[in-house]
């Protein structure tokens, strides 16, 4: 299928912009950089837009989250917008009991563990009507944004489907890797309704106008390799069977997963987002040379002293260019307490190299 007519990649914006040409696999004239929870705590005037308004409710909100989108490109000058969202508003649209509690993160009315409950669950659909607010703070986003490129996002099927086993956030995700061996065909299907609503929520991003997209699998770093390809990469592969006839660039990032790098291009991913444990000329060796990569300034270095953090920056940019083509970004996302004024001199130098 085709883009819209007045999509930006078809209608020019956005076809020769740094980013889209570094996710082909171009070279362009200055590195593209954008940074992961770019609009986010650390911005003073994020902390304003949301005062008094909870973090579900901005995000279906499309004017307030449009808003959001666009402060840090305004701020820092970044090479792309990353579309205001969570990974389980997806969730919410479908129908799941979902809410996130403030210094919690995602909770669930209950956890899905039985085969009765996923049975429950899948009869939940999300449709085009539900992911309204969604595809219209992209439009307005869109309109905006001009020659700068949007990026949609969703939750891979994995961090999906181990949020809603463990009913919360969880930092060993034993709930979920049981449930995939002691009921594996529960835990396939659970996933494969997973994979079909983050796949629907990122071709919605696209065709509303986002002109790359970004699956996170924010939790697959608890998996070992077997395991990944035998439970999850089936999955991801499908969610991403929902954009593959778009001409729209898929990033794949996931956190402490650099054994799974070669697992998770195979899904169906055109760039690999690389976290800040693998050095890129690594994952680039790794990958055999054949994909542009995303990543991985240390986020714990933005707090650092500038000489450290610019030859941090120096480092991570120089190792990029063993690969095809490179955009930098953050090995994780924004710390809260980061000084915005840090990011925007990290914009500079990176367009400066």
């Amino acid at each position: 299928m085709n883009l819209p007519s007045s999509h930006p990649l078809v209608d020019g914006r956005t076809t020769d912009a740094p980013l889209v040409r570094a996710f082909r696999g171009e070279r362009p004239e200055i590195t593209p950089i954008w940074f992961m929870r770019q609009a986010g705590r650390s911005l003073p005037e994020y902390r304003e837009a949301r005062r008094g308004t909870g973090m579900l409710e901005s995000c279906l909100t499309p004017s307030l989250a449009s808003e959001i989108t666009l402060q840090p490109v305004r701020r820092h000058k970044v090479d792309a917008a990353i579309f205001f969202s969570d990974i389980v508003v997806p969730l919410r649209l479908a129908g799941v009991d979902v809410d996130i509690a403030a210094g919690v993160g995602p909770v669930l009315g209950e956890a899905v563990r039985t085969p009765e409950q996923v049975d429950r669950l899948v009869e939940r659909e999300l449709t085009d009507e539900a992911m309204a607010p969604v595809l219209e703070a992209v439009a307005l986003t869109v309109a905006e944004l001009g020659g700068t490129p949007l990026i949609g996002f969703a939750g891979a099927p994995f961090t999906l489907a181990a949020y809603m086993v463990e009913g919360r956030p969880s930092r060993d995700h034993l709930a979920a890797r049981t449930m995939m061996h002691a009921d594996p065909e529960s835990w396939a299907r659970l996933t494969t309704w997973a994979a079909d609503v983050s796949g629907r929520f990122l071709r919605g991003q696209a065709l509303a106008g986002a002109s790359a997209t970004q699956l996170f699998d924010s939790w697959a770093g608890s998996l070992g390799l077997a395991d990944y390809v035998t439970h999850v990469a089936p999955s991801s592969a499908r969610a991403l069977t929902h954009v593959a006839d778009l001409p729209v660039s898929v990033v794949h990032f996931g956190t402490g997963t650099g054994h799974l790098l070669g697992a998770m291009r195979d899904v169906g991913a055109d760039v690999m987002g690389v976290d800040y444990r693998t050095p890129l000329d690594e994952a680039n060796a790794v990958l055999g040379g054949r994909a542009p990569l995303q990543g991985n300034v240390d986020p714990a270095l933005l707090g650092a002293p500038w000489p450290v953090l610019e030859a941090h920056v120096r480092d991570v940019v120089e190792r990029g260019r063993s690969a095809p083509a490179h955009v930098v970004n953050l090995g994780h996302g924004v710390p809260p307490e980061t000084d915005p004024d840090v990011l925007t001199r990290v914009v500079e130098l990176v367009h400066s190299l």
